[in-house]
């Protein structure tokens, strides 16, 4: 029976792996070489070795880009988890007790589905949306109000120390229903006995939400600040559609998706833009790495 297990294994992992490595290993492993080249996209490329990563350290327009993913990883998965978490826990725990048991809101299904929403919007569309938002005349979303009222209009994209904050806003906006069902799923498979011998101790909810919900749901936040880790090293759609001059205004709110696609595709450096992508790879593997190897903790048992 051993014997003849492992052919019939293999021979169901085949086409998954081949395509795996055909899709996935095999266009980074290109990354890497044209990496090491001056590649313009019409002539044949020239090995130049690490001239392209040597480029890259005396790149201001690299290191703003940097700089913006650092502001990114802070705020992105902080603010995210935060109101995700908040919203959750008056989903599941926030409202009365019947019967022994902490129920939710009233409604919570319903402002379960409205919070997902913008999950199944297409992230360009969000963009668009948030564009009649921002605009900074009387046909804005908000400054429309504020001009109503007698106030001046806020440019909240021209602005350079407004525009990339208020693209963190449509960050958080867009994925924080995401993470509040996710959370709400960690938060009900908690037994209600948990919270009931809490509440019997005179717990009360600030004191249930940091006591007894946060160690519980641990992992779930470690893979929530992962992944929005990730998000924040992304951000090229929101960027390319929302902001003044793609990453403007004067690079306020360029990443380093947005100087890859520049580099590769206006200024023809495949190369360069290659070099970039390298570096992208090596610093969301190495965020990756530390956040799970900084949060790692036991898990508690019920």
């Amino acid at each position: 029976m051993r014997h003849g297990r492992y052919p019939f294994v293999v021979g169901f992992l085949v086409a998954p792996v081949t395509l795996y490595v055909v899709f996935v290993i095999a266009p980074y492993a290109q990354a890497f070489q044209i990496s090491m080249t001056n590649w313009r996209g019409l002539s044949a490329p020239r090995w130049v070795g690490f001239d392209n990563y040597r480029r890259l350290l005396d790149d201001g327009s690299f290191w703003k880009a940097v700089q913006h993913h650092g502001v990114l990883l802070l705020a992105l998965p902080l603010i995210t988890i935060a109101i995700a978490l908040f919203f959750a826990f008056l989903l599941n725990v926030g409202g009365k007790s019947s019967g022994g048991q902490r129920q939710g809101v009233r409604g919570a299904g319903f402002y379960r589905v409205v919070f997902f929403f913008p999950q199944v919007l297409a992230v360009a569309i969000i963009a668009v949306l948030f564009q009649m938002v921002y605009r900074p005349n009387e046909s804005g979303l908000v400054n429309g109000v504020l001009m109503k009222l007698g106030l001046d209009p806020v440019l909240f994209l021209i602005r350079p120390n407004l525009a990339l904050w208020s693209i963190i806003a449509v960050l958080v906006w867009q994925a924080v229903g995401f993470y509040v069902v996710l959370f709400s799923a960690g938060m009900a498979a908690i037994p209600g006995e948990i919270y009931e011998a809490a509440e019997m101790d005179g717990a009360s909810r600030v004191t249930l939400f940091f006591r007894v919900t946060l160690p519980l749901l641990w992992d779930t936040l470690q893979v929530a600040w992962v992944y929005l880790g990730i998000a924040a090293f992304d951000a090229f759609a929101i960027v390319a559609v929302l902001s003044v001059d793609s990453g403007g205004p004067d690079g306020a709110t360029t990443v380093l998706a947005m100087e890859i696609y520049r580099n590769a595709f206006v200024y023809s450096k495949y190369g360069y833009a290659s070099a970039m992508g390298v570096a992208l790879f090596f610093l969301t593997i190495t965020f990756a790495a530390l956040t799970l190897r900084l949060t790692k903790r036991e898990s508690v048992e019920y």
